[in-house]
């Protein structure tokens, strides 16, 4: 993980591989942001007009290297774009400085160490500023998949040792130039970004983990493992405690698999918490579609399908090191989702917990089967708000694209809430209904409900299919994360190719908000 510092230190005087400046898009070129004022002193008040010699222009992600001048202990500029110039008096966004940080790391990759002189004007942002230079500093470490069981073993290999060779690795320390050590607020916010972004590499770590290294019972033993570093509570349902308790949907899911599913409870309390929060995580750690098996093309990242139980792990354990004031328990919904022999069938009906039937139409809907189970047995516990967060539906894709998640809850003013809460922690999120007239089209002659209705609005049908299983009285809201969590495209900002850590940002600040005793 990469180190973060605060710097009383000149942006000049600081010594480190190269000094990031922001430079914005001005009405006649580039115009260097604040922060970087010794930098430009440095190059006789002219570096906006070196940089726009080079071709730079301010453009947000742009990114323009350059020699350092004399005066400077670092003997690189990294100059990197924050888009237009803001409103007089406005200032930078968080994230639009988050962007701009994570783009710079990024850039200075296998590096030993990176000065950021970014606009930082007061606590929020040195934490946007730490926040994106520490997410854009990720690396998958290739030689051991990520897995904690395979580490062992596969670090001894040449294999690993040539790969560990090509892996340039992470930017190794972030210096935040106007960061203030001693000052407790600036402290608090740089701790608290370490932390968030070393849970948020976790998730990381676990969706990109191949799924042969990483199935329901090695997620669970990485839970299991957490859980003993940070005194966290957790309960394991293996596949026999799954059938004696009635848990129709994991088992039915998973029992086309040679791996096993899991249930997995793991919960952190605090002593004078007021507020009790569930989080329900899907986690297909690989989706062939079973029996309904997915069309080629459609299979190859399918190991991403367990992002939004790896999304409640991180949350539950970034809580515990945050010390929240808050009791929050995470459920991992955890199966490998199989076609062979002894899978269940499209037809077949299912028996759930909680006695609910229903009939699984396709096989390739599993995500709201083990989802259901979850959210009935947290229901049981009575917390003030469930949130389930799942790679739900390419439906949801379609209507949103590749970097926002939908928002469904069975309250109104908790879905605004949560689409409030996403914007502020940085992610992109939009707000979605459940329309009455689509509960219909769940209905099954032979069950309590289908696991497939109308084919258009397939994820708003998702959601109301797991409305049906949230206890009355609870709170409720799903999250599908279906377009951000796995980023197939080249990295952007601070977000890598591949596993993203898609929604533990919203998650970690829902929590905290209950921890104030707001749940919107």
């Amino acid at each position: 993980m990469t180190a973060l510092t605060l710097s009383t230190s000149s942006a000049a005087a600081l010594r480190a591989d190269a000094v990031v400046v922001g430079v914005a898009k001005g009405a006649k070129g580039p115009v260097v942001a604040a922060g970087a004022e010794a930098v430009d002193k440095a190059f006789g008040g002219k570096l906006a007009a070196v940089l726009e010699t080079l071709g730079a222009t301010g453009a947000e992600g742009e990114v323009t290297k350059l020699p350092a001048a004399s005066g400077l202990k670092a003997p690189v500029v990294l100059a990197v774009g924050l888009g237009d110039v803001p409103a007089k008096d406005d200032g930078y966004d968080a994230e639009t400085l988050r962007r701009a940080a994570g783009t710079a790391s990024r850039a200075l990759s296998g590096s030993k160490k990176g000065a950021f002189a970014l606009p930082i004007e007061d606590v929020a942002s040195a934490a946007a500023v730490a926040e994106g230079a520490l997410l854009g500093a990720y690396t998958y470490d290739k030689s051991n998949g990520g897995s904690a069981k395979d580490s062992k073993n596969a670090k001894n290999t040449k294999n690993a040792k040539d790969a560990d060779k090509k892996n340039n690795g992470p930017l190794a320390e972030v210096a935040l130039v106007g960061g203030k050590p001693r000052d407790k607020a600036y402290k608090a916010a740089a701790e608290r970004a370490t932390a968030l972004v070393e849970e948020i590499n976790r998730a990381r770590d676990l969706i990109n983990t191949p799924s042969n290294l990483l199935n329901p019972a090695d997620f669970a033993a990485e839970a299991v493992a957490a859980a003993k570093e940070h005194g966290l509570k957790t309960e394991v349902l293996d596949e026999k405690a799954l059938k004696k308790g009635g848990y129709g949907g994991i088992l039915g899911v998973g029992q086309g698999s040679e791996a096993p599913p899991r249930l997995v409870r793991i919960a952190y309390t605090h002593p004078k918490a007021e507020k009790t929060l569930a989080l329900v995580g899907k986690g297909i750690t690989y989706d062939s579609g079973g029996i309904s098996l997915k069309p080629a093309g459609h299979n190859e990242t399918m190991k991403c399908d367990m992002s939004g139980a790896a999304a409640v792990f991180a949350t539950v354990v970034a809580a515990a090191r945050l010390g929240l004031r808050v009791n929050l328990t995470g459920w991992l919904a955890l199966a490998e989702n199989m076609p062979s022999g002894s899978a269940t069938r499209p037809g077949d009906v299912l028996s759930m917990y909680g006695g609910k039937t229903v009939e699984v139409l396709n096989t390739d809907a599993e995500g709201r089967l083990v989802l259901a189970d979850a959210i009935t047995r947290a229901g049981e516990e009575k917390p003030d708000a469930i949130v389930d967060v799942a790679t739900l539906t390419g439906a949801m894709v379609l209507a949103l694209g590749n970097r926002t998640f939908g928002i469904m809850t069975n309250d109104e003013a908790f879905r605004t809430s949560l689409h409030e809460i996403a914007e502020e922690a940085g992610e992109q999120s939009w707000p979605m209904p459940l329309p009455t007239h689509l509960r219909k089209g769940i209905d099954s002659p032979v069950a309590d409900l289908a696991n497939m209705g109308e084919r258009m609005g397939g994820g708003l049908v998702a959601g109301i299919f797991l409305k049906e299983f949230v206890a009355d009285g609870i709170t409720w809201g799903h999250l599908d994360i279906a377009g951000p969590a796995f980023n197939e495209a080249g990295p952007f900002g601070y977000t890598p190719k591949g596993g993203t850590g898609a929604a533990v940002r919203t998650l970690v600040r829902l929590a905290e908000r209950a921890a104030d005793g707001d749940l919107g």
